[in-house]
């Protein structure tokens, strides 16, 4: 068997070296040849890291909505009408803290004037796994980025990766407002339970 190809590679060959009339034009052949290969090689190339850069997002996808996200960010949403046209583009209430103030979810579309399209994926990464902006300031506690410090990197990328394939949404949301100011925007209070949180 490995004979009979042998035979069959040889003969090959030497058809092949028949064919080709001057050894131009078999480097001409060879250089061709070679370009096909190298563009092949570099389509492969993008083909594959499209293919890893979707799973990425599609994995950040479903983080994304597992996590709860579109409840604090999509207008409407917590009130039972998630306006899916602006998809995580900042929401339309607060939600008040007593002693902390009013916040309203913020727009986490790639919009560069009103959303996180001036971040870098690491800053958008620290954000959510410490809680602090590129600013330097820290998030209300309502953002739940304790949990999400539990995050892997790879997840946390996935979320980045997915938040940066979103369309852009145009939604200043207003805020934050401190502890002594009463805004006119519908707000939701969260109330601590009288007896401190104690769990008996």
């Amino acid at each position: 068997m490995i004979d009979q190809i042998a035979r069959r590679l040889n003969r090959f060959g030497r058809l092949l070296r028949g064919s080709l009339p001057t050894p131009r034009w078999t480097m001409r052949r060879s250089a061709v040849l070679a370009a096909v290969l190298a563009v092949g090689a570099a389509a492969y190339g993008v083909s594959r890291a499209n293919s890893v850069e979707s799973e990425q997002a599609a994995r950040g996808k479903y983080l994304v909505r597992f996590g709860g996200c579109t409840d604090c960010h999509t207008p409407g949403h917590l009130l039972g009408k998630p306006d899916m046209s602006r998809f995580l583009g900042g929401s339309d209430m607060g939600l008040e803290v007593p002693d902390l103030g009013i916040f309203v979810g913020p727009n986490l579309t790639p919009d560069k004037e009103t959303g996180l399209g001036t971040w870098t994926k690491d800053q958008i990464a620290t954000a959510i796994q410490t809680g602090v902006r590129p600013d330097g300031r820290v998030l209300a506690p309502i953002m739940p980025w304790r949990a999400y410090a539990g995050l892997t990197s790879s997840d946390a990328a996935a979320i980045v990766e997915y938040l940066t394939t979103l369309p852009p949404v145009s939604h200043k949301v207003p805020g934050p407002f401190g502890a002594n100011e009463k805004p006119a925007i519908f707000r939701m209070t969260v109330v601590p339970p009288s007896d401190g949180g104690r769990h008996d």
